[in-house]
């Protein structure tokens, strides 16, 4: 399934982002909305118990209440999950997270190491695991599916960052 680069507004950073940099690039307010969607479940509970009571015991109350933030928990994550991926992807406003991306993989490029990690896995077991990843994040909800596979399918022109490495020590 292939976007049209024209309908993102910002810069594309990564259109299969791997599980580890998603969430190494969460923002404050990444976590914030996952705690707000984490204890909104058993306030929600509270609340319903309060002015509508079911009338359970204190132990299936306290269970309920288990459930739901859980449940919020879960949901929580994803949502941040999916608002992290956005920005990668180019949907939402990303310019922290480009300036983050051009220095590690300059730094990693500069190094020698390969940009994208190491992959154990072969080549077409890569771009298999690359097809049924890529914009995943848009289907979140339905199937949650995550990029677990290090592999050089990303969508992006990786130029940049070798072009101001070479850069960086013609002018020292």
């Amino acid at each position: 399934m292939a976007i049209d680069p024209a309908v993102r507004p910002y810069p594309v950073i990564d259109v299969d982002p791997h599980f580890k940099r998603v969430v190494s690039y969460f923002r404050s307010s990444d976590y914030a909305t996952w705690a707000g969607l984490t204890a909104m479940g058993p306030a929600i509970m509270y609340w319903m118990e309060t002015y509508m009571p079911t009338k359970l015991g204190a132990s299936q109350i306290r269970s309920a209440m288990r459930t739901c933030g859980g449940a919020g928990l879960v949901g929580g994550f994803l949502y941040s999950y999916c608002m992290s991926s956005y920005r990668f992807m180019g949907f939402k406003e990303n310019a922290r997270e480009v300036q983050m991306d051009l220095v590690e993989m300059r730094a990693r490029a500069a190094s020698g190491e390969p940009l994208y990690g190491k992959s154990l896995v072969p080549d077409d077991v890569q771009k298999i695991a690359a097809a049924n990843s890529r914009n995943s994040q848009l289907v979140m909800s339905f199937i949650p599916m995550f990029n677990l596979v290090n592999h050089n399918f990303h969508g992006v022109d990786t130029s940049k960052y070798f072009d101001q490495s070479d850069k960086d020590t013609k002018t020292e």
